[in-house]
């Protein structure tokens, strides 16, 4: 049985690496960019903001949505687009956009694991809470210095990018208002954000947060999204959430056919 799960895992990984390969040819944004050097992860990140087409012409704040996956090679042309057209057509309220591009990505978002199947695919585990600090402790100061933002930040995420959007959900709440993942992969260290949700979700959201996830036809991660939407189901936390239950779409293609979708749903009060 652990043969044949540890198989669906490296399916899933291969699928997504191969997504990551895939060349889309999207045009890359007029956009600012910076270089911090974290004493966290110890190393220099660098980081592309995209600013909302009515940022220069106003004076106003504006919230953030906060991306893994950032890089301009990376998530970051797709979303900035995406962005600027759900603005455009007045679908969504003005965000600034915030892309981390990757060094080690499955070292940075991934917890702790001592499961051996995951450390074939994970080598360099458990660098999610140093990414999270770099990004609380340091990033967030910078952009809020540099940029008129709001208190009200938001973060988006896709497989690994997406537990890790689980993840700080569960254990630094505080961090986001609103969290999007898509087809996180929830089958990480024996499934354990799914398997201990209701421990690790103490808190009362009295409706001040909100989650939206989705999940594709790889088997390895729908059938842990649908447990997680199963077990939110039963709970009473006062969070307001939607999961999108998507058979039809892949790992590699469900980011670009429900983003827009999810930061309707998400961003808009």
């Amino acid at each position: 049985m652990k043969k044949a799960i540890y198989f669906l895992f490296i399916v899933a990984m291969t699928i997504s690496c191969k997504n990551r390969a895939i060349e889309y040819n999207d045009p890359i944004p007029e956009h600012d960019s910076l270089t911090i050097s974290s004493k966290f992860v110890n190393e220099d990140r660098v980081i592309n903001i995209w600013t909302p087409p009515n940022y220069d012409e106003s004076t106003d704040n504006f919230p953030v949505l906060y991306m893994p996956d950032g890089g301009t090679k990376e998530d970051f042309p797709h979303i900035a687009n995406t962005l600027a057209k759900l603005i455009k057509e007045g679908k969504i309220p003005a965000y600034i956009l915030v892309g981390i591009e990757n060094t080690e990505r499955r070292r940075d978002l991934s917890g702790p694991t001592e499961i051996e199947y995951d450390l074939k695919i994970v080598p360099n585990p458990g660098g999610s809470n140093n990414f999270r600090n770099f990004i609380k402790n340091e990033l967030f100061t910078e952009i809020n210095k540099k940029y008129r933002t709001k208190n009200k930040r938001a973060i988006i995420g896709e497989s690994a990018a997406g537990i890790f959007v689980i993840e700080t959900f569960l254990l630094d709440n505080n961090m986001f208002d609103y969290y999007i993942a898509m087809d996180p992969s929830l089958w990480y260290n024996e499934q354990y954000l799914v398997e201990n949700f209701e421990s690790l979700a103490k808190e009362k959201y009295e409706k001040k947060k909100k989650l939206w996830f989705a999940g594709s036809d790889a088997v390895d991660i729908s059938t842990h999204t649908r447990k997680l939407n199963t077990k939110l189901e039963n709970l009473n936390l006062g969070l307001v959430w939607k999961y999108s239950d998507e058979p039809k779409e892949q790992h590699n293609t469900i980011f670009r056919t429900t983003k827009e979708k999810a930061l309707i749903w998400t961003l808009n009060e």
